[in-house]
């Protein structure tokens, strides 16, 4: 049974007039609502045109950098912003440089104009790719003036891809008018995020994040990405681990990309993002995986298996950091070195400073 985060009241506001009278006393058509319509992916972008929800003069467009990776510091201009995340996307092998650029700056440009709008529907998932693009897009909204459009949300525990045309329609009479207090937990959220001390964010979860409800478990796994206090693994990097190291010899990459999916309470990683993970692992000196060619050289078929050094992480007789170093952005905090500042401690559900 999908479980929404929100549901609209009697009456709410967003929703089309009711038909108005002429001058002459009958009733006539009330005009068309325009609609903006702010989604995770190009799959569910198109969900939601096959499903017919935009209606009139209603537009689709999508948000959907990979905010959980890379640097994303606080307190630069747009413009700067959007060059440093196309870098990085180029330099991981996403897509060039300027084709990243456009890309960013087009989905900015969308929210920018959303005062043209009559509404603007936001549609995100529970998990933590989908909730930090909506934290930013809210902190975005907030910056502007947007006159008399309505702002909805729509939230889902379900991935919005996966849906039918029909189930996405049926998505959209759910949708809640975001509030002020929506609002302002994003824009906090938000800058915790961006932020060089991650201390902000521990705060946001001691303090309650109801009003965005599926922002708390989607920044706790955030967190899970620090390093740990005993191996220094990020959580993806032991689950990754633990998939190759059940198996004897080597996994492909399909396998062990199914069997860390299987791991998470809520999916978020791409399998790109994913073979990131993977090549960070491999790199010398002191690889935790090797890689090797699968049949016919495909993606899928690329054969993966630990290392010696990899197994004594996994079995914690080794630290990954001080082993190897790390270079990772998480966020606004960037760490280097062959010790890690903040780690996260699992068995206290805090970060420890080092």
């Amino acid at each position: 049974m999908r479980q929404l985060g929100f549901r609209f009241p009697a009456g709410p506001p967003g929703v089309p007039p009711e038909p108005m009278a002429s001058s002459r006393g009958e009733l006539r058509p009330a005009p068309a609502r325009r609609t903006l319509h702010v989604t995770n992916g190009d799959s569910a972008a198109e969900g939601i045109r096959l499903s017919g929800v935009p209606g009139a003069g209603g537009e689709v467009t999508v948000t959907a950098d990979v905010l959980h990776e890379g640097p994303a510091p606080g307190g630069l201009p747009p413009e700067r912003w959007r060059k440093m995340r196309a870098r990085y996307l180029a330099e991981s092998g996403y897509e060039d440089y300027d084709s990243a650029l456009a890309r960013l700056t087009r989905w900015d440009r969308a929210l920018e104009g959303s005062g043209s709008w009559d509404e603007v529907v936001l549609w995100f998932e529970h998990d933590l790719f989908d909730q930090l693009l909506l934290i930013r897009a809210l902190d975005l909204l907030a910056g502007y003036d947007l006159g008399g459009t309505a702002l909805s949300l729509v939230q889902s525990d379900e991935y919005l891809g996966h849906l039918s045309p029909q189930e996405m329609a049926d998505l959209l009479p759910l949708r809640q008018r975001v509030g002020d207090d929506q609002k302002r937990l994003a824009r906090e959220a938000w800058r915790a995020f961006c932020a060089p001390d991650p201390a902000g964010i521990e705060a946001i979860l001691w303090g309650g994040a109801s009003p965005l409800p599926y922002l708390e478990g989607a920044l706790r796994r955030h967190l899970e990405e620090f390093p740990a206090v005993a191996d220094g693994l990020s959580r993806s990097e032991r689950q990754i681990l633990r998939a190759i190291s059940a198996t004897e010899g080597a996994v492909t990459f399909a396998e062990a990309f199914r069997a860390t999916q299987a791991m998470e309470e809520r999916v978020y990683l791409g399998d790109a993002s994913f073979h990131r993970i993977l090549r960070e692992l491999a790199a010398s000196p002191l690889p935790l995986v090797r890689l090797e060619p699968g049949a016919g050289g495909s993606l899928r078929a690329l054969r993966i298996s630990l290392t010696s050094t990899g197994r004594e992480v996994l079995e914690g007789r080794e630290d990954r950091v001080r082993v190897r170093g790390v270079d990772r952005w998480l966020g606004g905090v960037h760490l280097q070195g062959a010790e890690a500042a903040w780690r996260w401690n699992p068995e206290t559900g805090r970060l420890a400073r080092t």
